[in-house]
């Protein structure tokens, strides 16, 4: 049996439409109002935390807190390692994560808030550099405060002024804000945003290598260019990859045959018993190194429309196949 809704009765779609637009524009010129206040303070918070031995302490209560949270977690992302410690939980024991080479980040949109503020002499007696996140310029947060980022917003989305709502995304911009300047200052590359996040479809692309994937040893099918029409057969079929290379002494590639190259045999009404894998491979093929990037080789794969590709050392020696399916398995496409 459905559940029942509750009626819409009385609901104006008009209303809910205007007070969308209005949220986001609300919340657009939050945002848009803290690049006139970006200043010096901006550029000696990042100095800051580049210069910082330990980690970045974010805190904060509330919105702020799970904002702060999100800040955290995008600094340690992109090279900045970073946590959160409620300040709450900081008063009954947590403040020994804190160290005087950390730098903590305290965020609080009225610079008030009596969890954060309880513990701001501590901070400061353990010596960690303070910068404060705050619409409060004049608030016990700021004067605590070594560096102060100005998130203050004219009025919050919310109709009543009380929720907050354009106070905290220009406090996650803030953030964003902060981590896109650390990661241009320590040269962050795509290669060291993927190591931290190998399970991600980036990671993936850009931490899985072909030596990873590729088919090797036993599973490699391989004839010798003197072989019979029917052992070529055999052994792409045994290993069922749709190909077979051809290999002379020290397994030095020489060719090809795929069951493309079999179709297209078949259609010219050839002796197939009379012939080799000599005869019929395709020389010269397309290789990929070990070491190549798994990503490569898809786009190889799509480029030439093909569904395996033969994987050759520096020496031309054949080393391994990576196949489409074992692309696919890997989730690298």
């Amino acid at each position: 049996m459905t559940a029942s809704l509750p009626s819409s009765a009385g609901f104006d779609a008009a209303a809910a439409l205007r007070l969308a637009h209005e949220t986001l524009d609300i919340e657009a010129a939050a945002v848009t109002g803290l690049k006139a206040r970006l200043g010096d303070g901006f550029a000696e918070a990042v100095r800051a935390i580049l210069a910082c031995r330990g980690r970045v302490v974010v805190m904060g209560m509330g919105k702020s807190g799970h904002i702060g949270r999100k800040i955290a977690a995008t600094l340690a992302s992109t090279g900045t390692p970073a946590m959160f410690v409620h300040p709450a939980e900081a008063s009954h024991g947590d403040l020994g994560m804190i160290t005087a080479d950390d730098v903590v980040l305290g965020i609080s949109n009225s610079g008030e808030v009596s969890e954060l503020a309880a513990i701001l002499p501590v901070v400061r007696r353990l010596g960690a550099p303070l910068i404060a996140m705050t619409g409060g310029a004049r608030s016990t947060l700021a004067r605590h405060a070594d560096i102060v980022l100005d998130s203050g917003v004219e009025k919050e989305a919310c109709p009543h002024n009380l929720a907050p709502t354009a106070s905290t995304t220009a406090q996650v911009a803030l953030g964003d804000a902060l981590a896109v300047a650390l990661l241009d200052a320590r040269g962050f590359r795509p290669e060291d945003f993927a190591r931290s996040h190998p399970g991600g479809a980036l990671g993936r692309k850009l931490l899985t290598h072909v030596a990873d994937v590729m088919v090797t040893g036993d599973a490699l099918p391989a004839v010798a260019p003197d072989a019979s029409f029917a052992v070529l057969m055999r052994e792409m079929s045994a290993k069922g990859l749709g190909a077979a290379a051809v290999v002379g002494p020290e397994q030095r590639l020489l060719g090809i045959f795929t069951d493309g190259d079999l179709r297209r045999l078949v259609e010219t009404g050839a002796d197939l018993r009379a012939l080799t894998a000599r005869d019929v491979m395709h020389a010269a093929p397309r290789t990929i190194a070990p070491t190549a990037l798994a990503a490569d080789a898809a786009e190889r794969m799509e480029q030439h429309r093909i569904t395996s590709l033969l994987v050759a050392d520096a020496d031309g020696r054949l080393v391994g196949l990576v196949h489409i399916g074992e692309l696919m398995r890997a989730k690298v496409v």
